[in-house]
């Protein structure tokens, strides 16, 4: 008996010791496409989205050198958002250099022709040998340690203010809708990640008039910490109607440095209430020098990228702390009082 309690003892000693007491997020640079991973305090992960295909795989080795950099062995939920080139393409390639436990999805594709049917069905083979769960606004994505909330998917928002939300948002009599969009980016899965006191959005894709489905006339998600710039900063999303409720005091933006980042965007994210700082994966060319953010928040600030990205570690408390890999600048955001 003792000798088995030593080996045990020994065991628990020589375990991998990760920051046990933290959510850590990576925006992964996948030039202008999406790949965020989020690794849970007892490391469990999930992984939104999986960048371009091609390239050699470029997006699915940048995404499992971060991966394994984290320590993370195994994908155990794939969130992909929509199904359009830059989320979804990298899935096959990524699925042979990492186990992936369940993919999540909003279920068929709205988009039809060669290029939409190919790119759904590449998917399809790859997800259908594993474990599939489909998402609709107000489900829950069941990871260990954080709440992950859905709050639009297929189209559809959220009905009910989260708890703590619902408040006018007076920033919506000022705001027109747009055009319809019946693309798959409408589509897109919007998510609330929580981790006791610490919230943020990614939003994937989603529009306009969606991104006002969730906060006009009344805002029912509340205000966050984090805020992932939507459709890597493009100004067919980004309404200040929606980033200016959320209230966000950091605000991350996963662009390209010709894609995403256009001035319109970066404008309203800067000038948002509260606003503490701005982390691009590119300097924008898209943007005027004032809306991109200072050098030291820029992971890439030529076309020259590396396997490079920005990470986020947040405590239970609403504190985080946000690192540029290219320069290992960090920034601390103390809890909110």
């Amino acid at each position: 008996m003792r000798k088995l309690f030593l080996i045990a003892f020994l065991a628990f000693l020589s375990a991998p010791l990760r920051a046990a007491s933290t959510l850590d997020v990576y925006f992964i640079d996948v030039e202008g496409g999406q790949a965020t991973l989020f690794v849970t305090p007892s490391g469990r992960s999930m992984l939104v989205d999986t960048g371009w295909p091609g390239a050699n795989g470029r997006d699915a080795d940048r995404i499992a050198s971060v991966a394994k950099a984290a320590g993370v062995t195994r994908i155990d939920y794939l969130v992909i958002t929509h199904y359009h080139m830059d989320h979804v393409g990298g899935v096959p390639q990524l699925a042979e250099r990492i186990p992936i436990g369940t993919y999540v999805d909003h279920g068929h594709s709205v988009e039809a022709g060669k290029e939409a049917d190919d790119l759904f069905h590449a998917y399809a083979q790859v997800r259908d040998r594993a474990s599939h769960l489909i998402v609709r606004a107000g489900d829950k994505i069941p990871i260990d340690d954080i709440a992950v909330r859905v709050v639009a998917s297929t189209g559809q928002a959220i009905q009910r203010p989260l708890l703590g939300a619902g408040e006018p948002n007076p920033i919506c009599a000022s705001t027109k809708p747009r055009e319809v969009d019946p693309s798959e980016n409408a589509q897109s899965i919007g998510m609330l990640i929580t981790y006791g006191k610490f919230r943020m959005v990614d939003f994937g894709d989603l529009t306009w008039n969606k991104e006002l489905g969730l906060v006009c006339p009344n805002n029912k998600l509340g205000t966050v910490d984090v805020y992932l710039s939507t459709h890597h900063g493009l100004d067919e999303s980004n309404a200040p109607a929606i980033v200016h409720a959320l209230k966000p005091r950091v605000a991350i933006t996963n662009n390209g440095a010709d894609k995403g980042g256009s001035d319109e965007a970066m404008h309203t994210i800067r000038t948002s209430p509260g606003i503490e700082g701005v982390w691009q994966l590119h300097y924008a060319h898209n943007a005027a020098k004032e809306n991109n953010a200072s050098e030291p928040f820029i992971v890439n600030v030529d076309q020259d990228a590396k396997v490079s990205w920005i990470k986020l570690s947040a405590e239970a408390d609403g504190g985080f702390t946000v690192t540029n890999s290219r320069n290992n600048m960090s920034k601390t955001y103390a809890p909110r009082p």
